[in-house]
């Protein structure tokens, strides 16, 4: 809870009313009662010099907690000052007492809560005919049971302020938490992007240049180097820029994965044979793309660690999604066993996780001897 009232607040200007209501009610009762005579000049002017301090502090509020002690200390001083005179501006003690709980902290608060018991208790027990226990019980329940009530929502207050804090530490580390997120999962899409085209690329010209190195066909397989760089610094280009396969722009879903099928033959020696089952389904351009780079990654695998003889790839359009099987009757793996280390591992779990992403599921049977099968399923979530 803060230490002063806030200057707008109804509370404020309620106490400030009621501490001006109940000294000129006590000035004029006395003045009533006692005339002009005697000490009520004295009174008059111990009243004046309270509303005068008084207004000074309320005017003055926004000084340092310092300047307000002592305005509340010189406050008091006056206010006491007129109990001894008149024990009728004990009353005047309510707004006090409420202006002390909101300015001083637990140990300062004590002293003046005892102060203005004690002078409530004496201003009573001049104005009663007699002594009665009830005119120093009261006060003392009353300053009680404020002060405890009081200390209670201060309390709950800091503790809430507390609360706060810590969610917004809490928000905070939250942010910074996804902000790492956001940056593991760009990183994991950049991973797989330049392994489903750049790498992939880089690794057919490999392939096509040793090939040239072998064989008397040494222009054809530059020529074929040559259009596969070309083709994959398009795909850099688009890569960079965010844009879908350049081979989806061009020609359709099937169309793009029998060219790459005849592609990956011209290329690897592998007989690729491409299929088309059911009738061709409206699909996403992402989707088509997932399924075009998952197609990619199975042949890149299938062509360089696979020692295949023949491999089939496969569109299966079914009545509510989309298949894509990709086989080949190699050596085969265990799919169970963790990665050599040789940093080829990369390629299922980046198939898996751009068919997750995309709401669909990834499913790889494999042993050793018995060849691969990888397939891949897409929901069909119409045309975007």
């Amino acid at each position: 809870m803060t230490e002063d009232l806030r200057p707008g607040g109804w509370l404020y200007r309620a106490m400030h009313v009621g501490f001006f209501v109940l000294l000129a009610s006590s000035a004029s009762r006395y003045v009533a009662a006692h005339g002009l005579a005697g000490v009520t000049p004295l009174l008059l002017g111990l009243s004046g010099a309270l509303v005068v301090v008084y207004v000074l502090g309320v005017v003055f509020w926004g000084q340092s907690k310092r300047v307000r002690q002592l305005w509340l200390a010189a406050v008091v001083a006056l206010w006491c000052a007129l109990v001894l005179v008149a024990p009728s501006f004990s009353w005047c003690a309510v707004p006090l007492f409420f202006v002390c709980l909101r300015l001083l902290r637990p140990k300062p608060l004590i002293i003046a809560v005892v102060l203005l018991t004690a002078t409530v208790i004496f201003g009573q027990l001049r104005l009663a005919p007699k002594f009665e226990v009830v005119d120093v019980l009261v006060p003392l329940a009353v300053a009680t049971m404020a002060t405890a009530v009081f200390l209670e929502l201060r309390w709950e207050s800091e503790r809430r302020k507390a609360l706060i804090d810590q969610l917004v530490r809490t928000r905070g580390e939250l942010d910074e938490v996804q902000r790492e997120a956001g940056i593991s999962w760009e990183r994991e899409r950049l991973a797989r992007e330049i392994h489903d085209t750049i790498a992939q690329g880089l690794s057919s010209i490999r392939m096509l240049l040793q090939a040239a190195e072998r064989g008397g066909d040494t222009n054809e397989h530059v020529r074929r180097a040559g259009e596969v760089a070309e083709d994959n610094l398009a795909e850099a280009r688009r890569f960079v820029r965010g844009l879908a396969p350049a081979a989806l722009e061009r020609q359709s879903l099937p169309e793009a994965l029998r060219e790459l099928a005849d592609r990956t033959a011209a290329e690897s020696g592998v007989e690729v044979r491409f299929e088309v089952v059911g009738e061709p389904l409206p699909t996403r351009a992402a989707d088509d793309a997932v399924l075009l780079r998952v197609a990619q990654g199975a042949l890149a695998n299938v062509r360089e660690h696979s020692a295949a003889s023949i491999a089939g790839v496969t569109l299966s359009y079914l009545d509510d999604e989309v298949t894509l099987d990709v086989r080949d009757d190699g050596t085969g793996f265990d799919p169970a066993a963790p990665s050599p280390g040789t940093g080829r591992g990369y390629g299922l779990s980046g198939m898996r996780a751009r068919v997750e992403q995309s709401g669909g599921t990834l499913a790889v049977e494999s042993r050793p001897g018995e060849g691969t099968a990888v397939a891949a399923t897409l929901p069909v979530g119409g045309i975007s």
